[in-house]
């Protein structure tokens, strides 16, 4: 199945609600609109139903980037540790520690 580009879901989501806040119901051509709005969604949901073409649409953008360039073709990270930093090593403390101040001055041998 083809995915709708998260642009376009975001501008159908937007127009959608727009015209229904509006009340399309009062003129024919904001009707018509509306249906072909709600028609779109569904395609590019795969749904057959208007409130289920919303709610994949919005789930479909929770996790888009604001930015998303998945137009402009692979980008592959080989070597996802050169992009990423290292974690700070975090000093690991003797049991000791817990119930005695002066031994969680110092971070246990060895770390």
């Amino acid at each position: 199945m083809l995915m709708a580009h998260p642009a376009v879901l975001k501008d159908l989501i937007a127009q959608y609600e727009t015209l229904t806040l509006l009340g399309a119901e009062e003129s024919p051509q904001a009707r018509q609109r509306l249906a072909d709005i709600a028609y779109s969604l569904c395609v590019a949901t795969g749904t057959k139903d208007v409130d289920m073409a919303l709610i994949a649409a919005r789930h479909r953008l929770s996790g888009a980037r604001p930015e998303d360039d998945s137009l402009l073709g692979p980008t592959a990270v080989l070597d996802p540790a050169a992009v990423a930093p290292a974690a700070p090593a975090v000093p690991v403390m003797e049991p000791a520690a817990l119930t005695d101040p002066a031994a969680a001055a110092e971070p246990a041998a060895g770390v």
